[in-house]
């Protein structure tokens, strides 16, 4: 559609809307057409900031619309997939929220869509586009860290109060804690750690098998005890079958170890990013709150603290971390420089205007995304893998290889 204004739906009001900023910024680029979500108040509060938009409490009939070209599922987790086949069928571009995929079979008619379709899909992963990450996966691309060989990603984040409605009855998350165990949302961590290392691109590394641990469930019955008392469903023992932490480790096919650990419930402030990166000339360690930097050290540019009287210099190596923003701006990537002005009043650090700017430049560009469909079901393919290995006591499973085989199932 080269440089058509891109009309856009967003299903999921109240998730969509904190994109009001990143769509006043790209208004001469993208139009916001309509808007589907049950809730006929929140469609309300929309039409009144926008009311020449259409307000849709149907999904299915909100796609049979022909003034639509893309969709923005801003839904709940476990329809992401089907509404994204659904909407790519009815020949409208995606944009998706995370997870892709929460079933190995939903994720291979994904694919296979997107590839018999030939529309856009893109995976909303906002944390690939933060500024600290993406500095490392342009330093990672310059081989300052030289030879990338283990890695951490973890989503550590006090999410109880999510988990429920005002009532005591679960929403959505509560829902994915109390059905399923494994490393339910994985793609924050591993997103931007596929980037930093090229992973599932063309001549590059990918990954090849993964077991998971799941601790015990402890957090989110303690929690319902004392907000709802010890009589509701949820404070019973053996309600939460999600475990309070899961850890993943993941083999790459290159050697290369990666470590990931998810835990929403576990009370704790929070933890917005947390990563660690070691090369054989480099290794990056992610603060842990806003008091702390973001830290780098580099071999033979990094300081080293003065020797010590009566200390040789053969003696045990001294290094010093050095606060990553000593290489800012001359060594952030440069889409950050490009766009900063408008990513800084951004959600997510950024990311929630780089996902919207990277789709709509990728469709009037007619070039993939930067996070594709096949990153998108690798990616996600790590939550119904991890049930498959935690349920054989951690026992590692192989990834899909999605590209294989023109995309096909074999």
């Amino acid at each position: 559609m080269s440089n058509q204004t891109l009309r856009l739906a967003i299903v999921g009001g109240n998730r969509g809307g904190r994109f009001k900023r990143t769509l006043a910024a790209l208004a001469d680029r993208l139009e916001l057409v309509a808007i589907c979500d049950l809730n006929e108040e929140v469609t309300a509060q929309w039409k009144e900031n926008y009311p020449w938009i259409e307000t849709y409490r149907s999904y299915e009939l909100m796609l049979q619309s022909p003034d639509i070209d893309a969709v923005f599922l801003a839904s709940p987790m476990l329809l992401h997939a089907r509404q994204s086949i659904d909407a790519l069928k009815a020949g409208k571009h995606v944009l998706c929220e995370v997870i892709a995929a929460h079933t190995l079979d939903d994720a291979w008619e994904l694919v296979e869509t997107v590839e018999k379709t030939g529309l856009t899909y893109m995976m909303a992963e906002n944390y690939c586009f933060a500024r600290s990450n993406l500095a490392v996966k342009h330093m990672a691309e310059q081989k300052m860290f030289g030879e990338i060989t283990y890695l951490e990603g973890g989503y550590i984040h006090d999410l109880r109060y999510r988990v429920h409605n005002k009532d005591g009855s679960l929403t959505w998350r509560g829902d994915l804690h109390h059905t399923y165990d494994g490393m339910n949302y994985p793609t924050h961590s591993i997103g931007p750690i596929s980037h930093w290392l090229g992973l599932n691109k063309d001549g590059g590394d990918r990954m090849k098998s993964m077991s998971t641990f799941v601790s015990n469930s402890r957090s989110l019955q303690h929690y319902f005890q004392e907000k709802f008392g010890k009589e509701h469903p949820a404070s019973q023992p053996g309600y939460w079958k999600q475990g309070d932490s899961a850890v993943t480790n993941i083999m790459t096919e290159g050697g290369v170890l990666i470590s990931l650990r998810v835990d929403w419930t576990s009370a704790r402030p929070h933890n917005m990013r947390h990563y660690v990166l070691q090369g054989t000339e480099g290794a990056y360690l992610s603060k842990r709150h806003d008091q702390e930097d973001d830290l780098v050290w580099f071999n033979g540019r990094s300081p080293q603290r003065e020797l010590k009287p009566g200390q040789r210099v053969d003696d045990e190596r001294d290094e010093m971390w050095e606060p990553l923003t000593r290489y800012q701006p001359e060594l952030d990537h440069p889409i950050w420089r490009r766009w900063e002005e408008h990513a800084q009043s951004s959600g997510h650090g950024g990311g929630d205007f780089f996902v919207l700017e990277e789709f709509v430049s990728s469709i009037q560009e007619q070039r993939s995304p930067l996070v594709d469909v096949y990153d998108a079901v690798t990616w996600s393919s790590i939550f119904p893998l991890s049930m498959e290995s935690h349920a054989n006591n951690g026992q590692p499973v192989e990834f899909p290889d999605f590209r294989r085989s023109g995309g096909k199932r074999i």
